[in-house]
């Protein structure tokens, strides 16, 4: 049997059902009284049954009227979940996510996850703001960003601070260099090479002036850059040491540079996944949000 009816039908069903008035239901959906009924007769014959018991004054649902209003609320509220869920899907293959990362963790870290989320969404946009940690944070807060990669931001009442990665500073040398065979390095040895530094406006560098502010540890510095990107370029070519943030330093066996471990003191500083507190992430940006975060558990592990 064929049902000459469609959704519209339904919805200005529904709308009487609910209203329990023709001329409410007309106002809520938009449309005329006579269309509206019209629409509703056009489902009744369609059905074969009489849905509404109609008088001058009122309008009630039959007992078939009650029993199928239930069944058409149950399809349109399923109708519309699955629509919202495609244009979900929609949105999440194509756009732009702009992310907002302190340098130090862009350089080695993020090009893998980049290169992993562009294969499985080649349409999507991606726009880096790397920049220090007080600008990367600020390009969240102001919403230029969707979200970002800090290592500052838990004491802002706007921004929500989800730790992933608490990673050791460690010293960065020339796979030549005297101490690249070294399993640890204390500061205090540090004194006997050509050391070079972030400069003073860089987050990393306050964490350590802190972490030595309580010792008669004072470093002389023959370089000093802005970013630690910067430093470790210094570092293969055989200018000196850093220390570095351990995320900065590649993954694995590296032609140029060494990793040692830093001691006495030992230092750390823990990096998150920063965005907007309320505010939902659109779909593309979730989705590199989930996916950094998974990069990152592994990168967590590794360096255990």
């Amino acid at each position: 049997m064929s049902m000459n009816f469609d959704l519209a039908d339904l919805r200005a069903f529904v709308a009487v059902a609910e209203l329990n008035s023709f001329r409410a239901a007309a106002d809520a959906i938009h449309l005329s009284q006579p269309a509206l009924s019209r629409r509703v007769e056009k489902l009744e014959n369609a059905l074969g049954v009489k849905l509404f018991e109609r008088t001058t004054r009122s309008v009630s649902l039959t007992a078939v009227g009650r029993d199928f209003s239930r069944k058409a609320r149950s399809l349109l509220d399923d109708l519309e979940d699955s629509l919202l869920s495609m244009q979900g899907v929609a949105a999440s293959q194509q756009g732009e996510v702009v992310i907002a990362c302190v340098p130090s963790a862009v350089y080695y870290f993020l090009p893998k996850v980049l290169r992993d989320f562009h294969d499985q969404h080649p349409r999507i946009r991606v726009r880096i703001i790397d920049d220090s940690a007080n600008a990367a944070l600020e390009s969240v807060a102001r919403g230029e960003a969707d979200f970002g990669i800090n290592f500052i931001g838990t004491q802002e009442p706007e921004i929500a601070f989800e730790t992933i990665l608490k990673e050791p500073f460690v010293v960065a040398c020339h796979r030549t260099h005297p101490l690249a065979q070294a399993k640890q390095v204390s500061w205090a040895e540090l004194a006997n090479y050509d050391f070079m530094t972030v400069d003073k406006s860089s987050g990393n560098r306050l964490l350590v002036d802190l972490a030595l502010a309580n010792s008669d540890l004072r470093l002389g510095w023959c370089f000093e850059a802005k970013h630690v990107s910067t430093l470790l370029g210094l570092v293969e070519a055989g200018l000196g040491v850093a220390v570095v943030p351990r995320l900065s330093m590649p993954q694995g066996e590296h032609a140029t540079l060494a990793m040692v471990a830093l001691v006495e003191p030992s230092i750390e500083r823990a990096v998150g996944l920063v965005r907007r507190r309320g505010r939902e992430l659109p779909p593309a940006a979730r989705k590199l949000y989930e996916q950094v975060r998974a990069m990152w558990q592994q990168s967590s592990d590794a360096m255990r």
